[in-house]
């Protein structure tokens, strides 16, 4: 199944609470002592022994918010970052422990096929890790032989089609999303995929050397934990590490792939037969259940040419060398320990720097996550997101986004017409606050309490099924892309949402009992965060239906493109490790991250100053000393607070569409007049970027 196209704010999320409680993420020992250090709603909502004052605000806001916490909080030696987001996920893990845990003990007396019952079996089944080993691969045997048996290119079409009827397809991506050009209906993806490194350049650029011996290593680690020899092991990943430099060859990059022209390319089955002449995708349609309708978006030409190409002219011995890898690959974390080690190894350790793995029960609630996390949601909310945290979220989404619209109707650069649009598309937005209106029904899938692998491989194949019976079907613009467990927040373009996860409603973005600058700096820039994606590079070329469709004039584009440029110049200039001068951030890949993070706080902070409006006694105080302009920069750093280690930073700067936490913190607060107003900061500060060096968009 392929991801949500949707624009989150920070992917920590995605590795602190609903995935990466699994074997590649990162976890953390000693939860409950780093806990009691996370911010309270019951303490000050703001700790000013924290600030390092032997830094200069002006020169470097980041060092001066949060330098003193990072040097008193080194990563725990089972992650690859820790930080603010990291903290709140903690907290958040734990509570879902308690849930889990409870879920476990009262299941075999709970109520047969709740979600109680299964989500109890679930976690039960991964904590007997007596139980996995003495399975060792026994579960992927069957799977192992019929790639064995394949003789021919027509048996491994076969295969592959019936291994995505399973939810375990290898070679590519498939799933339900929103027509691009009709946002109403959703219809089929299929999306490029099949690599084991983290992007096509890790296969050809010369520094990745290492990294690709590495690889090589691990492949062959793998298959000879199942019984291949050593020297056939070593032949085999040769020639895995073969096949996957060919497909990263037909592969576009991550900057290419944020293109929503490199996202969707609507075909008939008999045109996309045409690009796969090997590949019948009408078969594979009819193996999957699903009816394509008039066509799908077989997204990435090229890939999919390069894939032919694979089933025309690769040996069937090296096919059956990859999908075996793969196979073994998949499944690890689900493994006997010694596969789970390996596993850690090279995309924990190698990979990301990570000295050690995060405790058994982290790797298992992440399991829980990415096979019922809805389900865990739905107990979540019951117990830990009080109906009055919604209702004050609720009031500062809507002040927000009415900064937001009349920021639109005072831009000096954009003419009425565009403007028109733009205020059309905000009112069509759709905010969603702390969880679903409906939940999720998970009848049919069936748990075991003893048997851990096969639970996997269900949930797998249910969700599976739960995502392409969509095709076809209206979308619903009500269903959400993250669990209520998740601390992220995130805006979808084909949708036209904004959503609010519950647990990232909380401090340090949220205090029910907190000052509006505290919550403005946080939780009302995150607003304004998702906010702004609705019109950052991407989802400026959605309409307010969630089609892909040009409304600007010809004139306002070419001005928005070039403020945006100025905003690219500003974070390739940003060089995060010291030991790497010559590497920079991404511009381009983190764009509309950037463009959100300066809408967003702009926004957040007129916002803001329409509420001191309405209580100028409040504007005019002090708290702990600081100003409420001041503190509400404070708030926005400290969320920012955090720091990653060599190795997963230089992941992440191929990867991730963010920018490193430390150039957020600065980055939109230096191209603000109000920030440098605030802490009575000079031009020629570092912290003060004027003329052409200073982005204003929205």
């Amino acid at each position: 199944m392929i991801s949500h196209p949707y624009r989150s704010l920070a992917v920590t999320a995605a590795l602190l609470v609903a995935a990466a409680a699994c074997s590649r993420g990162g976890g953390s020992a000693g939860s409950q002592a780093r806990q009691s250090a996370a911010p309270s709603d019951t303490g000050p909502v703001f700790d000013v022994s924290l600030l390092d004052t032997t830094v200069s605000a002006c020169t470097d806001f980041n060092g001066f918010v949060n330098l003193k916490w990072i040097k008193a909080n080194p990563i725990p030696a089972d992650r690859s970052s820790w930080g603010a987001f990291a903290e709140l996920g903690e907290k958040s893990l734990d509570e879902q422990h308690q849930i889990v845990e409870a879920a476990d003990q009262k299941a075999d007396q709970a109520e047969s096929g709740s979600i109680e019952q299964k989500i109890g079996w679930l976690y039960r089944s991964g904590m007997d890790t007596a139980a996995i080993d003495r399975a060792g691969y026994d579960p992927i045997k069957p799977a192992l032989a019929s790639i064995e048996a394949l003789k021919s290119s027509k048996d491994l079409v076969s295969w592959l089609d019936d291994a995505y009827a399973k939810g375990q397809g290898q070679l590519f991506r498939f799933g339900a999303r929103a027509d691009y050009h009709d946002a109403r209906t959703q219809i089929g993806y299929a999306f490029q995929g099949g690599l084991g490194l983290p992007t096509p350049d890790y296969y050809t650029k010369a520094e990745y050397e290492d990294i690709r011996d590495a690889y090589v290593e691990h492949i062959a680690k793998m298959l000879e934990l199942t019984g291949v020899s050593a020297d056939q092991a070593s032949k085999e990943a040769g020639e895995v590490m073969a096949f996957e430099t060919d497909l990263a060859r037909h592969s576009l990059s991550r900057v290419e792939l944020r293109k929503p022209a490199n996202q969707y390319h609507f075909v008939s089955v008999a045109e996309a037969n045409k690009v796969t002449p090997h590949f019948d995708w009408g078969a594979f349609f009819k193996a999957q259940g699903v009816d394509p309708g008039k066509g799908f978006s077989l997204s990435q030409p090229k890939f999919f040419a390069g894939f032919d190409s694979l089933l025309a002219d690769a040996p069937i011995g090296q096919w059956k060398a990859y999908l075996a890898f793969h196979t073994i690959d998949a499944a690890a974390p689900y493994l006997s320990t010694p596969f789970q080690a390996e596993d850690f190894a090279f995309s924990g350790t190698t990979l990301r720097g990570q000295p050690q793995q995060q405790p058994r029960w982290k790797r298992v609630l992440g399991t829980v996550n990415r096979s019922m996390g809805m389900g865990l949601g739905q107990l979540y909310v019951a117990r830990y997101f009080p109906p009055e945290a919604k209702a004050r979220a609720q009031q500062l989404v809507t002040n927000v986004r009415d900064a937001l619209k009349a920021r639109i109707e005072n831009l000096d650069w954009m003419s009425e017409a565009t403007k028109t649009r733009a205020l059309e598309k905000w009112q069509k937005f759709l905010p969603k606050i702390g969880y679903p209106d409906k939940w999720r029904d998970w009848s049919g899938l069936e748990v075991k309490p003893d048997d851990y692998f096969a639970n996997v491989v269900a949930a797998r194949k249910f969700n599976y099924d739960y995502n392409i019976k969509k095709i076809g079907q209206p979308t619903d613009r009500h269903e959400w892309g993250m669990t209520p467990q998740t601390v992220n927040a995130y805006y979808s373009p084909t949708t036209n949402t904004i959503n609010f996860p519950a647990a990232i409603l909380q401090p340090p973005f949220f205090y029910a009992h907190g000052d509006d600058a505290v919550n403005y700096g946080g939780i009302g820039a995150v607003i304004g965060h998702e906010s702004s994606h609705g019109f950052d590079d991407q989802g400026s070329q959605f309409d307010g239906n969630g089609n892909n469709e040009n409304w600007w004039t010809k004139a306002d584009r070419k001005k928005f493109d070039a403020r945006t440029a100025r905003l690219v110049k500003q974070f390739d200039g940003y060089v995060p490790l010291k030991d790497h001068p010559d590497t920079h951030v991404n511009g381009q890949l983190t764009l509309g991250e950037n463009i959100a993070d300066l809408g967003g706080l702009n926004v957040a902070y007129d916002a803001l100053q329409a509420a001191l409006e309405k209580n100028p006694a409040e504007a005019s105080k002090k708290i702990q000393g600081y100003t409420e302009d001041q503190r509400f920069f404070l708030a926005w750093a400290r969320v920012w607070r955090g720091e990653t280690r060599e190795k997963a930073e230089l992941v992440s700067l191929n990867t991730n569409p963010h920018s490193p936490a430390k150039f957020r913190a600065i980055g939109a607060p230096s191209d603000m007049p109000a920030f440098a107003e605030a802490f009575s900061c000079k031009a020629g500060d570092p912290m003060v970027r004027s003329g052409e060096e200073q982005v204003k968009i929205w």
